[in-house]
Order: C-alpha cells, then sequence, then structure tokens
C-alpha cells in the first residue's frame, strides 16, 4: 500500500516515546526517485513485552496498553509514510543478534540494526491498516517461523532462491528457478483438483539440518480466485522448490470444507455456503508428488490418498 508521505516521524519497535529514525537501506528523500518506508519490531506476546522491559522498550504499563500504542503509531505512520513494514521483534533473537555484532541491547541504535538487519528482511511484513489483535499479531509470528525455514531453505540451495546465486553460477539460479516453477505447478494442481472451498495446506519436506514445514491458509472460490497471504505462498513455494531440487522425501496434506461460496459471498455479500470436509494427501520420494501409498497423518491431521496431479490441468 502507498500513501503520501509528509513529515517523518521516528520509529522503532515500541510506540512509548520518542526513538531514532529507522531507515530502509540507501533510503533517500522524496523527489530523489526513492520511498520513504517506516519499519517496526512488534512484541507480540505479553512474555516477550516482559523480558523487554530491561532494554527500555516502552513506557506501556502492559502488553494490551503497548499494542494499542503501536496501533496508533501505526494508523499515523500510515499517512506519513510511502511504506509501512513490521516484523516480530523477537528478544531472544535480539539479545543473539546483539552478542554477535558486539552491541549493547538498551541501545537504540541496536533495535534499529536488528530491525533492518538484512538477512532478516524476508520477516517483513505490509501493514495495511489491519488491527493488530486480530490475524496480524499471529501472522508475524508465522513470518518469523517462515523466515527461519527460507533461510534454511536458501543456504541449502546455496542462495538460489535470495537470488544469491545467481551472481556467482547462472546455471545454478536457472536450476533453482526451474525447480521452483515446478514446485508452485504442484501447489496449483492441488488446489485446482480441490475445487472451491476452505483449505490448509500442510507440508513437510525431509532434509538435512532439519525439517522444511510450510502451511497455508486457502480461500478458493468457484471462479478459480484464490486468496493466500503472500508469505505463506512464498514458503510453499520455497519447501516444494528446495525439495525437488535436491531430490528430498516429503508429505504434503490439503484439508477443509470443500464446497461453493457464491461470488457474493466471503467478498462482501450474502453467501450460499455449501461445505463438506475434505483431506487429501501426496507424498514424494523426491523427483515427483504423487497420491500417498496409503493414509497419512500430519500434524495430528488425517488424510487419504489425493486425486493423481497430473490427471489436473
Amino acid at each position: 500500500m502507498s500513501r503520501n508521505g509528509r513529515a517523518r516521524r521516528n520509529s522503532d519497535c515500541t510506540a512509548g516515546g520518542p526513538r531514532p529514525t529507522v531507515r530502509a537501506p540507501h533510503q533517500r528523500r522524496r523527489g530523489e526517485g526513492a520511498e520513504q518506508a517506516f519499519v517496526i519490531g512488534i512484541l507480540t506476546s505479553a512474555a516477550d513485552f516482559a523480558r523487554a522491559r530491561a532494554w527500555g522498550l516502552s513506557n506501556a504499563a502492559d502488553h494490551e496498553q503497548y499494542l494499542a500504542e503501536t496501533a496508533e503509531l501505526l494508523a499515523d505512520a500510515l499517512e506519513r509514510f510511502d511504506t509501512v513494514r513490521a516484523r516480530m521483534f523477537h528478544p531472544q533473537d535480539f539479545a543473539e543478534f546483539c552478542v554477535l555484532h558486539g552491541l549493547d541491547p538498551a541501545e537504540p541504535l541496536a533495535r534499529d540494526r536488528y530491525l533492518v538487519n538484512p538477512p532478516l528482511q524476508t520477516q517483513l511484513l505490509a501493514y495495511q491498516g489491519e488491527e493488530l489483535a486480530g490475524d496480524f499479531v499471529p501472522r508475524l509470528v508465522r513470518a518469523r517461523e517462515n523466515g527461519l525455514t527460507l533461510c534454511h531453505a536458501d543456504l541449502l540451495l546455496d542462495g538460489g532462491l535470495s537470488g544469491a546465486a545467481g551472481e556467482v553460477d547462472e546455471d545454478h539460479a536457472r536450476w533453482v528457478r526451474a525447480a521452483r516453477q515446478r514446485g508452485a505447478e504442484v501447489f496449483r494442481r492441488m488446489l485446482v483438483g480441490a475445487g472451491a472451498g476452505v483449505y490448509e495446506l500442510r507440508l513437510r519436506v525431509d532434509a538435512p539440518g532439519g525439517r522444511l514445514s510450510a502451511a497455508a491458509r486457502v480461500l478458493q472460490w468457484e471462479d478459480g480466485v484464490v486468496r493466500i497471504n503472500d508469505e505463506d505462498l512464498e514458503l510453499v513455494c520455497a519447501v516444494l522448490c528446495a525439495g525437488l531440487a535436491l531430490e528430498l522425501p516429503g508429505v504434503a496434506v490439503l484439508h477443509g470444507s470443500q464446497g461453493s461460496v457464491a461470488a457474493g459471498g466471503a467478498r462482501g455479500g450474502a453467501a450460499d455456503e455449501h461445505f463438506l470436509p475434505a483431506s487429501w494427501a501426496w507424498s514424494s520420494g523426491g523427483q515427483d508428488w504423487a497420491p500417498a501409498a496409503g493414509p497419512v497423518r500430519l500434524d495430528g491431521v488425517a488424510a487419504q490418498p489425493g486425486y493423481s496431479l497430473g490427471t489436473v490441468c
């Protein structure tokens, strides 16, 4: 979302008190050809808020008040900046970052550097006025987890996901891009075969250094329009890409409610809903994805072998 920028406002991981400005890398003033960006880190739980008190990150009495003040700060930022983005401010990550870089966690500069740390850019979400206590805070938590998984997958692919590989080996970069396209096609066929409905995909690929996991909530209308959070789509495609590129075994379950939702329904009008429970499972030996050989249980979700993806156009 783009807004007309006016004067700059300080940004930090809290809404309490004035803080130094956190600028996007290589940012220029308005009129010089670049956006004005506002970046904020948000303490997503009462436990994290309590732990961060020692660093003087907020003057709020409790986490509830902190979120209310942060919401006000974000609303003001939407009016003042072209781009407003947020990420989870994770106390343990921050403490480790400060140790690694020899920073004092109580210093504003340490918080600024942590928020714009390039390896953590995958954890940033665009803020567009959502209720913090609704879906946005849980999305921030998932974005951190997704970001860690993306970093793991990118490491396995020697920088192929982040684009770093293309700087030194274009053949390797093309190989990763091809695997990513294959993974995206696998996901597309899963959704097309499922038809209209409300679903959740759970995906696991066994990889060196630990499993790669992804989950995505999907709303699909009868006309084929799909609603899915961008960060969830990116993660699903990245995990499928890593599995196919490196020929790693994996399993996927798509489950939820299958049925039609009138075009005017979930998009703002009255809904005509006819849903039936549904679940499908697929597995991969590394080279492709096919219906699971038998019943599957993944993260507590049970599913029967799915349909053949090769028969889905």
